[in-house]
């Protein structure tokens, strides 16, 4: 089972991944993937940071005080730690963990062309895996995901985001059940 949240920016796609990683773990679930919070200085956004579930390891996405060429509007996209972190997220968690989680596949991580690899190699395993894919994006790595018949997309609306994440647990939870001899 795969599912990807869908939505607009700030509307809590992010939130409702933390509620259902949180529920997983409360089930004594091993969950690993990536997280990829915003970093503010004074309110305003600087960037992205790039989170290791399982670990902890934390890395720079992109920041608007990078210096680079890989950039996404304002921010210059740090590629070391997308592999560093990011990759090697992606292969443990498929490697060790029972769910993987994936936030998100958007325009900053598909700079990464190892990251794209370790995002299909993760989408095409046998693990539950439950991400966020970029609002209206083009991409051939999105389409691939999107045109699965194993994936779910869901949009996270303002009437579903306080709630969207008890129905997917309960998927997640009832497919893990049936898979289980």
């Amino acid at each position: 089972m795969k599912i990807f949240l869908t939505g607009p920016p700030g509307i809590g796609k992010s939130t409702v991944l933390r509620r259902v990683k949180e529920g997983l773990e409360h089930r004594g679930l091993c969950v690993g993937g990536v997280f990829c919070p915003e970093t503010r200085d004074g309110g305003a956004r600087t960037g992205f940071e790039i989170v290791d579930v399982y670990s902890g390891t934390r890395g720079i996405l992109a920041g608007t005080y990078l210096h680079g060429n890989k950039k996404i509007g304002r921010y210059v996209v740090n590629l070391d730690d997308l592999r560093r972190v990011g990759v090697k997220a992606l292969e443990t968690a498929q490697k060790t963990a029972d769910v993987i989680l994936i936030d998100e596949v958007g325009p900053m991580e598909m700079l990464g062309c190892d990251f794209q690899e370790a995002v299909l190699r993760v989408v095409s395993s046998s693990k539950p895996v439950i991400g966020i894919i970029h609002w209206r994006m083009q991409h051939p790595v999105v389409e691939a995901i999107r045109v699965r018949r194993d994936v779910s997309i869901m949009e996270v609306t303002l009437q579903n985001r306080e709630t969207l994440h008890s129905v997917i647990l309960a998927e997640i939870l009832e497919n893990m059940d049936k898979e289980t001899p």
